[in-house]
C-alpha cells in the first residue's frame, strides 16, 4: 500500500469577513476506500482501507504527515470514474465536513464540462445534546460516504437533518438516513419536504420541520450552536434555503457560491487558481438567476460569517466580502444587460422539468434575456400575475394534467397579446399537451417564434438537452432581434467601422462533437495563432453561439480551414438557420476524430483541446493548443474573408 505525503498548509488567522480560518490542510482525515468481492456471488462492496492520522487539536501541525492510501472506488457503471471520500475534522467547533470527491466527472447537467471534476460536500454538527447533518451526497458514494460517516457518530443517532435543496447529488441519500434514524426531525421548505416525500421508502414517514425563515424557525442544537434559515429559492433549485451556525460562523449554502473544482485540498487555498471555476459555475448555474442571486444576498446581509461552507468544491475562508461581492457585481450586471425578461413557468419535481427550464434559461440568457422562474406548485394566483408583469415573454414547460388544470388559467390570464410564448414538454408522463397549452396564446395575438418541443424518449437525452438550450437562445434572439441589431450600429463610429472591416481573415468551420451524439459546428473568421510553446490558438466566438457550451477548458473541437474556390457550398450549408436540435452533419461528408469533425473538403484541419476562455463583453476568445493537424491538399490556399464594415461578421 503506497506512502502519500503531504505536507500542511500554514493556519490562517483573522476576524470574521477577513482572512479568517480554523486549522490547516493538515488536520484533513483521508477516509478511501476499495471494491473487493465476494466469493460468493462477486458482488462488488467498498470497505476501509486506511483512516489517517489526524492531529489533535493544539498539536503542532507545521511537520510533514504521512498518509497510508489505498486505491480509490469507481462509479458502478463506468469503472474509469475514480469516487473517494474525505474527511475534514475540525472544521469549526463540534463541526466536520465530509466532501465525496468525484475525480472523473466532466460533465453536469449534461452540457457543462468540467475541466477538474466535482465536489459533493456534507456536514456533521456534533454536540453533548443533538447530532445535525446539514445535506447528504450522491447515491453514487453510497457505500463510501457511510463507511466514512459511522465511524463520526460513534453508535449516536442522527437527531437533525438540513435539507438544503432536494437536487438528487446532494438529496440522493435522503432515504438512507430516514431509513437508518425514523425518529430524525427532516428541516426544510415547504416544496422540499413535499418533494422528499417521493425520495423516502414507500410507506415511510418522515417528522418534517416546515422553515419559512425569521426567529421563529431556528434550532438550538445546544452548546450554543443554533441553526438560522433563510429561503433562497432557484439557487439553482426552487426549494433552496441557506443556513447559519451562529455559534461557529458558518453559512451553509449549497449550491450557491460554489464550483465544480475537485482538489484534496479542502480550502480556497489559491484563490488565483479558483476564480476561472468559480466564475464558470456562476453562468452555468447562478446567472439565469440573477435576481433571485440579488434578493438571497439581501436576506443574508446581516449574517455574520466567516466560512461558507458550500455544496460543491473548495470551502471559502479567505475573504467573504471578495466571493459574494463577485456575486453581487455579476448579477447586477446581467439584469442592467437585460434586453427583455421571460417568465419561465414548470412544475417542481414533476419529470425532468427542473433540468430543462435551468438548460433553456442558459441559452437564452446566452442571448441577453434575463429569466425568471415560476413554480406552480409554490406560488398563488397573484404571485403568478405579479411574477408574468412586464415579461416580454412566457415560457411553459407543460406540467401535470392536475396542475395545468388550477394553474395555467392564471397564467393566461396575466398574459398579453403582445408577449411572445414558448412551450415545451417536461417529460414526465403525463405531461399536457404542448399544443393544448399553446393554442390559446396563439389565438389571442401572441407571437410563437420557436415551435413546441417534445421529448420522444422516456428520458432526455444529450441531444434533448442540446435542443432545450438552443430554443432557449432562439426564443431570446426572437426577442431582442430589432434591438441588437440597432445598438450594434449605433454602438460604433462610422469610420472606425470602416477601418476595423479592413482587417482580413481567413474562413473557418469550428466543429465538436460531444457525448450523446452531439455534433454542432459554426463558421468562424476571427481565428489567428497565439503562441509557438505550446503551439496554441486563438478563436472568438459569440456568447449566443450553440457551439459555445462545447468550448469549454478541457474541450475538444476541430478547426477546419476552408479552401479558396471550394467554399461558397459549405459556407452556404453552415451559414443557414437550424431548428434546435437539428444535426449540422446531415449530408455533409466528414471523418470523426477525438476532438471533433473533420470535413472531407477542409483544405487542413486542427485537432484542439480548449486551455482558457477570455471574457471580452459579447464574445469568448478561445485559446487552445493543437493536439494534431494535417493538410489534405498541400497546393491550395486558405479561402479569405473580406468586409467593408465592421458591423457584420
Amino acid at each position: 500500500m503506497p506512502a502519500v505525503s503531504m505536507t500542511s498548509l500554514s493556519s490562517r488567522g483573522g476576524a470574521r469577513g477577513s482572512l479568517g480560518a480554523r486549522g490547516s490542510f493538515s488536520h484533513v482525515r483521508r477516509v478511501r476506500v476499495s471494491a473487493s468481492s465476494s466469493p460468493a456471488s462477486g458482488a462488488s462492496r467498498s470497505r476501509v482501507m486506511m483512516a489517517a492520522v489526524e492531529a489533535p487539536l493544539g498539536e503542532d501541525v507545521s511537520a510533514e504527515k504521512s498518509f497510508a492510501l489505498g486505491p480509490m472506488t469507481s462509479q458502478a457503471d463506468r469503472p474509469e470514474k475514480r469516487l473517494q471520500v474525505e474527511v475534514v475534522p475540525n472544521l469549526a467547533e463540534n463541526t466536520t465536513a465530509i466532501r465525496c470527491l468525484d475525480w472523473d466527472r466532466d460533465r453536469f447537467d449534461i452540457e457543462f464540462a468540467l475541466a477538474e471534476g466535482t465536489t459533493y460536500n456534507s456536514y456533521l454538527i456534533q454536540t453533548a445534546e443533538a447530532t445535525c447533518l446539514v445535506d447528504t451526497s450522491h447515491e453514487k458514494f453510497r457505500d463510501a460516504y457511510w463507511a466514512a460517516l459511522d465511524p463520526l457518530l460513534n453508535g449516536k443517532p442522527i437527531t437533525h437533518l438540513v435539507v438544503s435543496h432536494t437536487e438528487p447529488d446532494h438529496s440522493g441519500l435522503v432515504k438512507d438516513v430516514v431509513d437508518k434514524f425514523p425518529e430524525v426531525k427532516v428541516y426544510g421548505t415547504k416544496v422540499c419536504l413535499t418533494f422528499l416525500k417521493d425520495l423516502v421508502s414507500e410507506g415511510q414517514t418522515f417528522d418534517g420541520v416546515t422553515v419559512k425563515g425569521g426567529e421563529a424557525d431556528n434550532v438550538d442544537l445546544g452548546d450554543g450552536h443554533t441553526l438560522e434559515f433563510v429561503a433562497a429559492p432557484n439557487l439553482h433549485w426552487p426549494d433552496t434555503m441557506f443556513t447559519l451556525d451562529r455559534k461557529t460562523g458558518i453559512a451553509y449554502t449549497c449550491d450557491a457560491f460554489g464550483q465544480h473544482f475537485c482538489t484534496e485540498d479542502p480550502y480556497d487555498t489559491n484563490v488565483d487558481e479558483l476564480l476561472d471555476h468559480y466564475r464558470f459555475y456562476y453562468d452555468c448555474l447562478m446567472r439565469p438567476n440573477s435576481r433571485s442571486v440579488l434578493t438571497a444576498l439581501r436576506k443574508t446581509k446581516e449574517w455574520e460569517y466567516d466560512t461558507i461552507a458550500v455544496g460543491h468544491g473548495p470551502i471559502l475562508r479567505k475573504s467573504m466580502t471578495m466571493w459574494k461581492d463577485y456575486y453581487a457585481t455579476w448579477s447586477e450586471a446581467a439584469l442592467e444587460a437585460a434586453a427583455g425578461r421571460a417568465a419561465v413557468i414548470y412544475e417542481h419535481g414533476y419529470g425532468y422539468a427542473e433540468r430543462l427550464s435551468q438548460i433553456f434559461a442558459k441559452g437564452a440568457n446566452k442571448a441577453g434575456i434575463e429569466t425568471e422562474f415560476i413554480d406552480l406548485t409554490a406560488v398563488d394566483d397573484q404571485e403568478v400575475i405579479e411574477a408574468l408583469h412586464g415579461a416580454s415573454g412566457v415560457v411553459i414547460f407543460s406540467p401535470s394534467s392536475a396542475v395545468a388544470e388550477t394553474k395555467l388559467s392564471t397564467a393566461f390570464a396575466a398574459s398579453s397579446s403582445k408577449r411572445k410564448i414558448f412551450v415545451a414538454e417536461s417529460c414526465g408522463g403525463d405531461d399536457e399537451p404542448v399544443d393544448s397549452i399553446l393554442r390559446p396564446y396563439v389565438e389571442s395575438g401572441c407571437d410563437c417564434p420557436v415551435d413546441p418541443l417534445r421529448i420522444k424518449t422516456a428520458e432526455p437525452t444529450p441531444l434533448d438537452y442540446q435542443k432545450y438550450e438552443e430554443a432557449g437562445t432562439d426564443f431570446a434572439q426572437a426577442m431582442t432581434k430589432k434591438v441588437a441589431a440597432t445598438a450594434r450600429k449605433d454602438a460604433m463610429n462610422a469610420g472606425i467601422a470602416k477601418s476595423l472591416g479592413r482587417i482580413h481573415s481567413g474562413l473557418y468551420v469550428v466543429a465538436v462533437e460531444a457525448e450523446g451524439g452531439v455534433r454542432t459546428a459554426m463558421i468562424a473568421s476571427w481565428v489567428t495563432q497565439a503562441s509557438f510553446e505550446p503551439l496554441g490558438i486563438t478563436v472568438a466566438v459569440a456568447k449566443d453561439r450553440a457551439v459555445e457550451s462545447y468550448m469549454q477548458v478541457g474541450d475538444g473541437f476541430v478547426l477546419n480551414i476552408l479552401e479558396e474556390g471550394k467554399a461558397d457550398a459549405t459556407m452556404k450549408h453552415f451559414l443557414k438557420r437550424y431548428a434546435p436540435g437539428v444535426d449540422r452533419f446531415e449530408g455533409i461528408d466528414y471523418d470523426s476524430t477525438p476532438c471533433g469533425p473533420v470535413l472531407g473538403n477542409a483544405l487542413a484541419h486542427l485537432q484542439c483541446c480548449v486551455r482558457s476562455r477570455l471574457d471580452t463583453g459579447d464574445h469568448w476568445v478561445i485559446y487552445a493548443e493543437v493536439i494534431e493537424g494535417a493538410v489534405s491538399n498541400p497546393q491550395g490556399r486558405t479561402a479569405s474573408h473580406r468586409r467593408v464594415v465592421a458591423t457584420y461578421y
